[in-house]
C-alpha cells in the first residue's frame, strides 16, 4: 500500500534505534511505546482524515461491510486460492489472508474438532504445501454435525490493530477498510498479536506484517474481491452497507446474523450466518 497523503512518516531507523529490543514484547505495550515517540500522537482507532489517492473514487459515499454464509461453504478451498493469486501472497501454510476452518461434532462430544487448510494432516493430504484441501479423515466417523467457516479479516469498527501500531503504519480509510502501509510498517508485530481473530501474519522475507484488506484494490474500482468472485456457491457475500438494496445490506437484513468474538468490542464488519456459538 502506497504512502498516506497528508500523514506524517515516522523514521524507520529513528524508532529502530531506541525501541528495536521492543519488537518482542506483548501487544500491550504498543501505546505506550508509541507515547515515548519524539513527537508522536495518541494511538487513535479513529479513520485516518485521507484515504489513497485514488482516481474516480469517493471513499466517503462507501461503508463496505462483508458476510458469510456457512450454510452454503463446502470448503473447497476456491476463495483460498483465488486470494493468494490475486494478491501474490506467499503459497505456503503460514501466509494467508483468508482461511477455512472445519468444524466436526462426532457422536457423542460436546465440543467440535477444528482444524483448517493450513492443518499438517491436509498439507500432506494434498501432497503440497502450495495446494488446498481437506482431508477425509472423518470418512469414517459417526459425525453428528459439520460444516466450513471461511474467516478473514473483519475491519472492525474499532480495530485493535490500529490502536496498538507505533508508526501508524495501520490505519483505518472512511470508507471502514483497515489497512497496512508497508513503507511505514516495521515490523514489530505488535498488530499480529493484539488482533483477536488472528487475521494478521508475518512476512519474514520483507520484514513486514499483512492481511486481508477485501481486495481494496478492487472494489474501488468496482469489483468484487477476489474471494467473493471465486466461490462456486455464493457463500461469501460482499457489498456496500450505503445501498440499501446491495447483496451484503439484503443479507444482513433478512438474516439473523452473527459477528465474531463480540465480547471484545470492536464492532466486525463481518457478518455471519450459520455458524455455532463455539466458532470464534
Amino acid at each position: 500500500m502506497g504512502d498516506k497523503p497528508g500523514e506524517p512518516r515516522q523514521e524507520r531507523r529513528h524508532f529502530l534505534r531506541f525501541f528495536g529490543s521492543a519488537a518482542l514484547a506483548c501487544a500491550g505495550t504498543a501505546v505506550a511505546a508509541k507515547a515515548a515517540l519524539p513527537g508522536a500522537e495518541t494511538p487513535s482507532d479513529q479513520p485516518a482524515p485521507t484515504a489513497p489517492a485514488i482516481p474516480d473514487y469517493d471513499w466517503s459515499k462507501h461503508r463496505w461491510a462483508f458476510g458469510v454464509d456457512a450454510t452454503r461453504c463446502i470448503g473447497c478451498l476456491r476463495c483460498a486460492e483465488a486470494c493468494k493469486t490475486e494478491n501474490e501472497v506467499v503459497r505456503d501454510a503460514s501466509h494467508f489472508r483468508t482461511w477455512v476452518e472445519r468444524y466436526v461434532y462426532l457422536e457423542g462430544e460436546r465440543k467440535a474438532r477444528v482444524d483448517s487448510q493450513n492443518d499438517p494432516h491436509n498439507i500432506a493430504a494434498s501432497g503440497s504445501g502450495k495446494e488446498y484441501r481437506f482431508d477425509n479423515r472423518y470418512k469414517d466417523a459417526n459425525v453428528e454435525k459439520a460444516f466450513f467457516v471461511p474467516k478473514l479479516c473483519n475491519q472492525c469498527e474499532h480495530p485493535p490493530c490500529v490502536q496498538v501500531c507505533p508508526v501508524g503504519a495501520t490505519y483505518k480509510t472512511r470508507d471502514g477498510v483497515v489497512l497496512i502501509d508497508h513503507k511505514q510498517c516495521i515490523g514489530c508485530q505488535y498488530c499480529v498479536q493484539a488482533c483477536p481473530y488472528g487475521a494478521r501474519y508475518f512476512i519474514h522475507e520483507k520484514g513486514v506484517t499483512d492481511k486481508c484488506t477485501w481486495c481494496y484494490h478492487r472494489i474501488t474500482k468496482g469489483l468484487q474481491p477476489a474471494c467473493v468472485e471465486a466461490c462456486p456457491v455464493n457463500a461469501r457475500i460482499f457489498g456496500d452497507l450505503n445501498d440499501r438494496e446491495s447483496p451484503i445490506s439484503r443479507f444482513v437484513r433478512d438474516n439473523r446474523v452473527q459477528v465474531l468474538r463480540p465480547e471484545t468490542g470492536n464492532g466486525p464488519n463481518c457478518f455471519y450466518v450459520g455458524i455455532d456459538r463455539e466458532v470464534s
